[in-house]
């Protein structure tokens, strides 16, 4: 799950459904070409701490994951970025 390509994540954190649409499209991906569940969740944790630095929230749902992440420690972060690949993949698979 690399953030190239054509892949800007930053473009789709408007709309929360959208942005989990996004995440969950790159969970997809990554499990097609054979990453294991413990790379997804260190790419996760990058995407995570990428959008923490870098992005301004753009709706409620992304500040309080924002504000979550900020007062994180490192373990609690990783539980965070789980959380959301398994919140997308759950609705990845409600679509299906």
């Amino acid at each position: 799950m690399q953030m190239g390509q054509g892949m800007n994540p930053e473009s789709y954190i408007d709309d929360f459904s959208k942005w989990k649409e996004w995440l969950g499209d790159r969970v997809n991906q990554a499990h097609a070409v054979g990453m294991s569940d413990q790379q997804l969740e260190e790419a996760a944790v990058r995407l995570g701490t990428y959008l923490a630095d870098k992005v301004d929230p753009a709706n409620p749902q992304e500040r309080l994951l924002a504000q979550m992440w900020d007062v994180s420690p490192k373990e609690d972060q990783r539980v965070l970025a789980r959380t959301m690949i398994n919140l997308v993949s759950k609705d990845q698979q409600t679509k299906h």
